[in-house]
């Protein structure tokens, strides 16, 4: 196997650690799980601006081409899960979650999760355990990288110094990212500093700027016998952060501790691309988590409806006994929609060949949208769900 094919199936694989540490914190068994949202972050910063600045360097970046891919790539498992949720919601789901869900569902369509709850000052801490979409906070704040981030890349990427432009740019956005972290997470409610897009970039463009051609070269040069022991430091140091970390009660989390977590990620990540044959790209690019990247997006997007529907019925089983039943649901969920919704679409094959596979995601929107038009919105205080499960 070549290098290029070892290093992309570590990415995967560690796509498949981040989406595990999540599905455990949600699950209650994994305190500080939901710092792998920040490895999604880093991991699409660092692969986003290697594609752009390859595009760059044979000329000029494609942006309507870019686009077209992400939205190939991203939307037709959005819209199958948000539709289906609803309507779960709807049949199986309590009435505050359904009033919730169909408050949410505009936002979702916006891409824009993450400033609705930051509007309407719905804490992430606190109050995400009944509401379908509260995950999609962080799927906002990509979406909204995508559309920012591309522009820059394309206009600043040009001519002899181009990429050491961008890496400049991406250093000091994720410098100045972390300053209006620290500065708004010593609010009493952290939600504006943990969902903002711009306390976030940090980590998106630390990966950023691990793909440009100035990292790339020091990395270049640096020995495997060096890396190896560099790569297992970071390594433990990201999994005692996921072990120990307790959420908004960690003192030092809004005062730093993402930034280094994601830059310790992003370390990690250039580390195993640059330097072939170490042994965190070999554990990483293992079966089991490769397997899990593989569909970390539809499991990410499936686990947060599925724990909220079917954990409070769950409870005979112990928590241990619900949360593997509610993994396991998710797994075969994100299995399903991965091989017959996601890959046809992007891939133009199977029944999606040709315009079909757009008209299909379209006339599933559109369904989202009758949907949001005509349930009808329970009345507040009508329904409540047991939470004691959820964390």
């Amino acid at each position: 196997m070549s290098d290029r094919r070892t290093h992309i199936a570590a990415l995967d694989g560690l796509r498949g650690f981040a989406v595990a540490a999540v599905l455990l914190f949600h699950a209650g068994l994994l305190r500080g799980g939901f710092l792998g949202v920040d490895l999604f972050f880093v991991l699409s910063g660092f692969l986003i601006t290697g594609l752009l600045l390859g595009e760059a360097g044979r000329g000029r970046v494609a942006l309507a081409a870019f686009w077209g891919r992400r939205a190939r790539r991203l939307l037709p498992a959005l819209v199958c899960v948000a539709v289906v949720s609803v309507s779960a919601t709807w049949a199986w789901g309590t009435s505050t979650q359904l009033r919730l869900a169909l408050d949410d569902l505009p936002w979702v369509g916006a891409q824009a999760v993450n400033w609705h709850y930051i509007t309407e000052q719905i804490g992430y801490w606190n109050a995400s355990d009944t509401r379908i979409f509260a995950h999609l906070w962080s799927i906002g704040v990509e979406w909204q990288f995508y559309l920012v981030w591309p522009l820059v890349v394309a206009v600043v990427a040009r001519g002899r110094y181009g990429e050491q432009v961008v890496a400049l740019l991406a250093g000091t956005g994720a410098l100045l990212s972390l300053v209006q972290a620290v500065s708004l997470g010593a609010a009493v409610d952290t939600t504006r500093a943990y969902e903002g897009t711009d306390t976030r970039a940090s980590a998106l463009l630390l990966g950023a700027l691990m793909a440009t051609a100035p990292v790339r070269s020091m990395v270049r040069r640096v020995p495997r016998r060096a890396a190896d022991p560099v790569c297992l430091v970071l390594a433990c140091a990201l999994a005692v952060s996921w072990a120990v970390t307790e959420g908004e009660k960690a003192p030092l989390l809004f005062r730093g501790g993402l930034f280094l977590h994601s830059l310790a990620a992003a370390v990690l990540i250039v580390l195993i691309v640059g330097v072939p044959g170490t042994r965190a790209s070999r554990v990483a690019g293992a079966r089991l988590p490769t397997r899990l990247g593989e569909i970390s997006y539809s499991l990410y997007l499936w686990h947060w409806p599925v724990y909220l529907l079917v954990l409070p019925r769950l409870s005979g089983l112990g928590d241990l006994g619900a949360a593997a039943v509610a993994i396991g649901v998710s797994l075969v969920a994100a299995e399903a929609t991965k091989r017959l919704v996601e890959d046809p679409v992007r891939f133009r094959s199977g029944w999606a060949r040709g315009r079909r596979g757009p008209a299909a995601v379209a006339a599933a929107a559109l369904i989202g949208v009758a949907l949001w038009a005509v349930v009808p919105v329970p009345v507040p205080g009508a329904g409540t769900v047991d939470i004691s499960r959820l964390k």
